[in-house]
């Protein structure tokens, strides 16, 4: 397994490097050079970068583990963990190992003089006021997404992390995934030609609902975060701000407009985030970002479809399609042309009725198959501008803008109308 990880690492910086040899690329994607170059470090290779992992639950565990997989190799040490919940606090001692520091105050943690950065991976709602003092306290952070539960809050926290000079890294991972990377590069090349609309979906059959020990009310919302408005905003901030991001990403720019609807119609178990939710993004140069998510069918699944003049992209399965594909070869064209006479459906009412059908088209691949974690890379980066002192300022400005956007995607659809906003 380590083999064959190395193996696919070094294909990810040979391919990194071909795509960062572009000026647009390094324009639109500068955090790639945390792989294809080094820089002026603060703290040199044989000086440990010391972490702390504030919120070890389900992620924070995840990113625990995700570290353990490098730090020898990164020269990197997880100082301490904190959480205020018992179980997560001793699973995460148990997992971190001998000699880690625990901690139920995240104030106590702050207070370790050699610490340079932390992780956090609390409950959204917590995610500001902690950051606020970790970027005060003289720590740089990675923080996980979405930034903050309010605008207020989101703001607060960026604008500490500008004053205070320290390194304030959202957890949109797909910036940092290979496919996702080479997608941008071909979308920003003219690949797809003009990008006039954008699908993005995510679909689950889960109600998000964990079980509370001994059903003990004191804990439902401490354990159910995600279902209560005053710490949540349900679909909209959980998924929808991964895909937000992705959007803004392609086009370059935030949105200028959102409308939506959502409701529960199906989880009527006492929640106050909806269930599913449906809205429209307008974009400046007149693209639209149609988005839809529910948790009652997973059919679908998740998925990022850009569409453009020339071509279509689907980045969660790696493949691209032209619009005008080559026919296929001899007998292959026969079976298709049969098939078709077969089965499609001959209109009663006349040409007029005749619909359009998609494209038979399997496509190509966008990229290679690589067997990367986009977690461990987005977490290995963050070690490397720790180690330098300071990370691009895209990284930030993304989670921003996207967290900013999905709460006004949740105010369009509390309101009921056409939500404008200019960042």
């Amino acid at each position: 397994m380590e083999e064959m990880n190395s193996q696919s690492r070094r294909e990810f910086i040979k391919k990194i490097s071909v795509i960062s040899g572009s000026a647009l690329v390094l324009t639109s994607m500068p955090w790639l050079n945390a792989y294809v170059k080094g820089g002026n470090a603060v703290k040199s290779a044989s000086d440990k970068v010391r972490l702390g992992i504030i919120g070890v639950g389900d992620r924070g565990s995840l990113l625990l583990l995700t570290m353990q997989q490098f730090m020898a190799d990164a020269n990197v040490e997880i100082t301490a963990v904190c959480d205020n919940y018992q179980p997560n606090y001793e699973k995460a001692l148990q997992i971190a190992g001998k000699g880690v520091k625990g901690f139920y105050d995240y104030r106590r943690l702050l207070e370790i003089k050699d610490l340079d950065a932390v992780i956090i991976a609390t409950p959204l709602h917590e995610h500001a006021h902690i950051a606020v003092d970790a970027l005060n306290a003289g720590k740089h952070v990675f923080c996980e997404k979405s930034m903050a539960r309010t605008i207020s809050d989101t703001k607060l926290m960026y604008d500490t992390h500008t004053a205070s000079g320290k390194i304030l890294q959202i957890g949109h991972q797909r910036m940092f995934d290979p496919v996702y990377l080479e997608a941008i590069d071909r979308i920003k090349k003219g690949e797809l030609g003009k990008i006039t609309q954008m699908r993005m979906f995510w679909h689950r059959n889960n109600n998000w609902r964990r079980k509370v020990p001994g059903n003990d009310p004191l804990l439902e919302k401490k354990i159910n975060w995600r279902l209560y408005k005053e710490y949540s905003a349900g679909l909209m901030t959980e998924l929808a701000s991964h895909q937000i991001q992705i959007a803004n990403w392609i086009i370059g720019e935030a949105p200028v407009s959102v409308m939506g609807a959502g409701s529960i119609n199906y989880w009527n178990d006492g929640r106050e985030v909806y269930d599913n939710v449906a809205l429209v993004y307008s974009y400046a140069n007149g693209t639209q970002l149609i988005y839809d998510s529910v948790i009652s069918n997973k059919h679908y699944g998740c998925e990022e479809q850009i569409l453009g003049d020339k071509g279509t992209m689907e980045l969660e399965i790696n493949k691209v399609y032209s619009e005008n594909p080559p026919k296929s070869p001899g007998i292959q064209q026969l079976i298709t042309d049969i098939e078709k006479d077969i089965f499609d459906t001959i209109p009663i009412g006349g040409a007029t009725w005749i619909p359009e059908v998609g494209i038979r088209d399997k496509g190509e691949f966008i990229s290679g198959k690589y067997k990367m974690d986009e977690v461990q890379l987005q977490l290995e980066a963050f070690v490397k501008y720790v180690r330098d002192g300071k990370a691009p300022e895209e990284l930030t400005l993304e989670g921003y803008k996207a967290t900013i956007w999905s709460l006004l995607g949740e105010q369009a659809i509390i309101e009921g109308k056409k939500i404008e906003y200019k960042i």
